[in-house]
């Protein structure tokens, strides 16, 4: 069966395949979950709350979901660079059709770098 994130408020319900998210942003209690086509949605909720949707419904597919300091998941199929200089993170479906730029902090993206770094056996 079809992985589907579905995420519902009192007034909404939205399907999404994880595979288009690009990531997530918080500001406060509300988060805006960003598609790979630029589509945003926005809800009323913290980004703990969302962490937990995907890791409750994704299952072993949440692991694609990388949490990034205190505003911030993104989909790790989508990390394309990383500059701890310019504290910067670039998001890209890799096809570079789509760029997303996005600041963290340097430690968030050092965190971030030497996990992918493991991973790859670097």
């Amino acid at each position: 069966m079809e992985c589907i994130l579905i995420i519902s408020t009192s007034n909404e319900l939205v399907r999404i395949k994880p595979e288009r998210i690009a990531y997530v942003s918080s500001d406060g209690n509300y988060v805006t979950v960003v598609l790979h086509n630029r589509a945003e949605h926005v809800f009323a909720f913290n980004l703990l709350h969302m962490q937990k949707l995907i890791e409750k419904q994704l299952g072993k597919e949440a692991a694609a979901f990388i949490r990034i300091g205190k505003s911030l998941i993104i989909n790790r199929n989508y990390v394309y660079r990383i500059n701890l200089s310019r504290q910067e993170l670039v998001l890209s479906d890799m096809n570079l059709d789509v760029v997303f730029k996005l600041t963290a902090s340097r430690e968030a993206l050092r965190l971030l770098k030497d996990l992918l770094e493991k991973e790859a056996d670097l």
